[in-house]
């Protein structure tokens, strides 16, 4: 059996997949029980193709078996899985950094297992139509979701490019569902992000968010095989321009690949643990940052301030937790999500693939980072705020906060064209991010220490 080292941080859970699988070099008492195993499959699907009240074609035969593998990979993990021929293209396109459908990657609520939308993706045409991180999914093209498999449901949103779909969602802090129509596009995502357009480019970000004081804000999106490269670009950049205190922004950012979260994480350090993984039957491995290609030094003279919340998860939390351990970085607002496993990719053939939870990642303090499903408030996982930097928002304070967002992101008309004038009612006062003024606040004022 072939096999493929490629370890990824899947981000907020998707709860679908695991089943069994060969272990060649196992024990001979292992391997007598796999196979009593494998022949309990074998008999049922014999007894189906025996004995149900109609004959299954070969498509309905294979889509059984992937079910009754996936029923029981479900069980082990959230983040385990056996992947289609359709699945596994996704899956490898997606982590090229381009993929069809209408931009949002979506998982299953925690607490009462409906359908939401992790993240829309900026710039794409979900993102443009109205769809926010935290909407959950009632309908998809009038049809109801219950009981629906998440991967079915996900074939029902993707489909022909220019063809529309409609999905009935109800947004995080609202009780009324709304029927919000996309139209499907190839999605190229940019991971790399900026506060606010430049107005005679509005493609463009203007990444300085304070003039003044030289303080630059960035948001990642997700951690996808090219974001590394191309945050070390707009970073190089920056720097060559004077700027001296930086926000990193990761908010609602569900993961992406470990190699992706280890090489953003060296571009602010010159030495030291990034992270540590460790499984049953794969060597402990230290990932450790190179002196070569660190920016933003002296760390004195260039604070960073990184932003989570309680969507942050996986790759951004071992970001967030490798600066915060070695005092890089100061972390701002809420705790964040706690995924600390690392999924290897076994290929089963030219078509198909097993992504199976494999390692636990911890932190170069030693600390772990998972959530396990029993774990307290009071137990340690994830990455929490400094002390004096947690920032908590109300379900509503978060609603806003994500359409304020998504005004600032929205490209309006042509270069050059004024954006259009929103409309005041007079009551409600304009949108305020707490967790990003708190963090400037700390920027200018360790700016001012540094310059006395």
């Amino acid at each position: 059996m072939s096999r493929l080292n490629l370890a990824w941080l899947v981000g907020i859970p998707l709860v679908i997949l695991l089943g069994l699988t060969l272990t060649y070099t196992a024990p001979v008492k292992t391997k007598d029980q796999n196979y009593e195993l494998v022949k309990l499959i074998v008999d049922v699907l014999d007894e189906v193709d025996q004995n149900y009240v109609r004959d299954l074609d070969p498509e309905a035969r294979r889509r059984l078996v992937e079910d009754m593998i996936n029923g029981g990979l479900e069980r082990l993990d959230p983040y385990s899985g056996f992947m289609n021929d359709r699945e596994f293209k996704q899956f490898e396109r997606k982590n090229e950094g381009s993929f069809g459908g209408i931009g949002i990657q979506v998982g299953l609520d925690r607490t009462s297992g409906a359908l939401v939308v992790t993240t829309p993706l900026v710039g794409t045409p979900a993102y443009e139509a109205g769809i926010l991180a935290g909407d959950q999914i009632v309908k998809i093209d009038g049809k109801a979701l219950e009981s629906m498999r998440t991967n079915d449901a996900v074939e029902m949103i993707q489909g022909e490019v220019g063809s529309p779909v409609t999905l009935t969602v109800v947004h995080e802090g609202q009780k009324k569902a709304v029927d919000i129509t996309v139209k499907r596009a190839v999605i190229k995502i940019e991971t790399v992000l900026g506060d606010h357009r430049k107005a005679d480019s509005p493609a463009e970000w203007d990444y300085v968010i304070d003039k003044d004081k030289k303080i630059a804000y960035i948001r990642l999106l997700e951690f996808d095989k090219p974001t590394a490269d191309a945050l070390q670009q707009v970073l190089a950049k920056l720097e060559s321009e004077g700027v001296r205190g930086l926000v990193i922004d990761l908010r609602n950012n569900p993961g992406g690949l470990l190699t992706s979260a280890v090489a953003v994480a060296d571009l602010f350090l010159a030495s030291g643990r990034i992270v540590s993984t460790k499984g049953r039957t794969v060597p402990e491995r230290d990932y450790d940052a190179k002196p070569a290609g660190t920016l933003f030094e002296p760390a004195a003279e260039h604070p960073l301030a990184i932003l989570i919340d309680k969507y942050s998860a996986s790759a951004s939390e071992i970001v967030a937790a490798a600066l915060q351990d070695h005092g890089r970085a100061v972390i701002v607002g809420e705790r964040s999500f706690g995924k600390g496993s690392v999924q290897n990719i076994y290929p089963m053939d030219d078509k198909t693939a097993l992504k199976l939870t494999t390692q636990r990642y911890f932190r170069p303090s030693g600390k772990n980072i998972h959530r396990f499903p029993d774990s307290k408030e009071t137990d340690e996982w994830g990455v929490s705020p400094n002390p004096g930097f947690v920032v908590k928002l109300t379900d509503e304070e978060r609603y806003q906060f994500l359409l304020a967002r998504r005004k600032r992101d929205v490209i309006h008309g042509k270069a050059g064209a004024a954006p259009p004038e929103e409309k005041k009612d007079g009551k409600s006062p304009a949108f305020v991010d707490k967790v990003l003024d708190r963090a400037l606040e700390y920027l200018r004022g360790e700016l001012a220490k540094s310059k006395s």
